[in-house]
C-alpha cells in the first residue's frame, strides 16, 4: 500500500493506492502536518487520531508526502522520522508542497517548465528538470497572491462596496453571501484563515463566467500574476511551457490561454487537484 499525501498547514489529504495506481479506499483527511510549526509529539498524535491510518499502518510500504513547512532539512527529517516510526514497514519521502504541483503537471518526463499554482493562494516556480527555482519571496496573501482565490474574493468585495459591480450581479452576490460590513470585518480581522474566507467568494466568478465584468476581472488578475510572477522567468519562456495547478486556474483555462497569447508564453497542462496528478506520477514511477 502506498500513501500519496498533500498537506497544508490546516488540512492534510491522504490517498491510498496500490502499486498499479488503483485507489484502495476513500481519501482520508487529517489536520495539517506542518513540521516547521508542530513538534514530533503533535505530528504523531494527528496520525494516530485517524482510525483508518491506524488500521492499515502495518501494510504501508511507501509514503510520498508533500507539505507546507517541508522546504528545509530539519523539519523534513523530523516528519520523515515520525512517518517511518508510525508506519513501521514504510519508506517515506518528504518534499515541500511546491513539488506536488510540479510533479502533477510535468509528470515523469521531468521536462523543464514554469509551474504556477492558482488556488487559495498563488505561486510560480521554474523547474529545470531536477530542481525548483523561485525568484519572488512571498509576503503572504494580504500583499501578494495575485490571481488567487483570495485575490479575486477581495476584488469582488471591493467592487461590490465601491459600486463597480453590475447591478444584476450585485443582487446575486448579496443573495449568495452575507455582505453585512460587520460580518465581513469579523471574518477578516477576528477569525483565523482570512485568506480562505476571501477565497470562498471566488466561486461566484465561475457561476457567472458569461458576464463581461467577470471575464475582465479574471483577465486583469491573470495579467497581473503573469507580469509579476511568470515574467520573472522571461528568458526561458520561449523554450518551455507554463503549467498551472489549482481550481482557479482550472476553471479559467480559456482566459489564461488568451493572456498567454497576449503576453507571449505557451500554456501547457492544467491540473485542478495536484494530488490526482501525483497518483499518476508515482504509479508510473513505481511501475518502471
Amino acid at each position: 500500500m502506498i500513501f500519496i499525501v498533500d498537506s497544508g498547514s490546516t488540512k492534510c489529504d491522504w490517498l491510498a493506492i496500490s502499486p498499479n495506481g488503483e485507489q484502495l479506499f476513500e481519501k482520508q483527511r487529517t489536520k495539517g502536518m506542518n513540521p516547521a510549526i508542530l513538534n514530533q509529539k503533535k505530528l504523531y498524535k494527528i496520525i494516530k487520531k485517524n482510525n483508518v491510518l491506524r488500521q492499515y499502518k502495518e501494510e504501508v510500504t511507501h509514503i510520498f508526502f508533500y507539505g507546507a513547512g517541508c522546504g528545509t532539512e530539519n523539519p523534513r527529517q523530523l516528519l520523515k522520522d515520525v512517518l517511518e516510526d508510525f508506519f513501521p514497514n514504510c519508506k517515506a519521502e518528504v518534499r515541500e508542497d511546491t513539488y506536488a504541483a510540479v510533479y502533477a503537471t510535468v509528470g515523469n518526463s521531468l521536462s523543464p517548465a514554469v509551474v504556477c499554482i492558482l488556488g487559495t493562494g498563488s505561486n510560480c516556480s521554474y523547474f529545470n528538470g531536477q530542481n525548483i527555482e523561485q525568484r519572488v519571496k512571498s509576503l503572504g496573501f494580504s500583499i501578494m497572491d495575485d490571481a488567487s482565490g483570495n485575490y479575486f474574493g477581495r476584488q469582488l468585495i471591493r467592487d461590490f462596496y465601491f459600486n463597480h459591480m453590475p447591478e444584476n450581479l450585485r443582487v446575486s452576490f448579496s443573495e449568495k453571501y452575507n455582505m453585512d460590513s460587520d460580518f465581513i470585518k469579523y471574518n477578516l480581522y477576528k477569525q483565523p484563515n482570512p485568506n480562505a474566507y476571501l477565497a470562498s467568494f471566488a466561486e461566484f466568478m465561475f457561476l457567472n463566467k458569461e458576464s463581461d465584468y467577470i471575464v475582465a476581472l479574471i483577465k486583469d488578475g491573470v495579467r497581473l500574476f503573469a507580469n509579476n510572477m511568470i515574467m520573472q522567468f522571461e528568458e526561458v519562456l520561449e523554450g518551455v511551457p507554463v503549467h498551472f495547478a489549482g481550481s482557479i486556474a482550472y476553471f479559467s483555462q480559456d482566459i489564461i490561454a488568451a493572456v498567454g497569447d497576449e503576453m507571449g508564453f505557451k500554456v501547457g497542462h492544467f491540473e485542478r487537484r495536484p494530488i490526482e496528478g501525483l497518483v499518476r506520477y508515482h504509479s508510473e514511477k513505481l511501475a518502471v
